[in-house]
């Protein structure tokens, strides 16, 4: 049984690789149990088997996208520390991300444009990884107040609002216009927002930009 269970998660994290990498190109609503079929060379039963509907594999193609960013992205950064550089490497990370078009974070970016108005349950998993993502960003700003690094007067909510505009303006000028300068002005702009936000007693930071 143990066997078997296991070669069961082996074969639906395999279908999951593929829908992730699908939906890049065609997006949620494009995504088919019939053509991931032929992509996988299983049967739509057997993939029915696994999902049961269109919806739950959205949602579980959501679920696995997520981990992905927060596996290479997020948790990585939180192991830097806190303040300024552990800000400075989350935003890193996440311009690398857009840079090797990693399938999890594009995915969670475009769906963002393509759930929007569409309610239910699958956009709600989606605001709901949004709302996680921004939280940690504002909590991981937070404590480089309490680290005395950025200015007491801060509003964290803030500063995660403008990092999340500038990653999203990243990922639109690299894919969609292809600018050459995305990354050097995305990570200006980083640079710009920590130093507006750092406490103005403290010597500059040396950085290796």
């Amino acid at each position: 049984m143990i066997g078997t269970a296991t070669k069961g998660q082996r074969t639906r994290d395999a279908i999951l690789t593929q829908a992730v990498a699908a939906t890049v190109r065609v997006g949620l609503g494009g995504l088919t149990l019939g053509d991931l079929a032929t992509d996988t060379g299983m049967s739509k039963s057997g993939l029915y088997a696994h999902f049961g509907s269109k919806e739950q594999l959205q949602l579980a193609v959501l679920d696995t996208a997520a981990e992905e960013f927060a596996a290479t992205v997020v948790r990585p950064a939180l192991h830097a520390p806190r303040g300024e550089p552990r800000i400075r490497d989350l935003a890193d990370r996440w311009l690398a991300c857009g840079l090797d078009r990693s399938p999890g974070g594009c995915v969670i970016v475009k769906a963002g444009t393509e759930l929007d108005d569409q309610p239910g349950p699958v956009r709600d998993r989606l605001r709901a990884m949004h709302l996680e993502l921004a939280d940690t960003i504002t909590r991981i700003v937070a404590g480089g107040i309490t680290e005395g690094q950025l200015r007491a007067d801060l509003d964290p909510a803030q500063v995660a609002f403008d990092l999340y505009g500038v990653m999203l303006a990243f990922f639109h000028t690299h894919r969609l216009l292809d600018d050459p300068h995305a990354h050097a002005r995305a990570r200006r702009a980083v640079d710009a927002l920590l130093a507006a936000a750092r406490n103005p007693t403290l010597p500059t930071p040396e950085t290796t930009r």
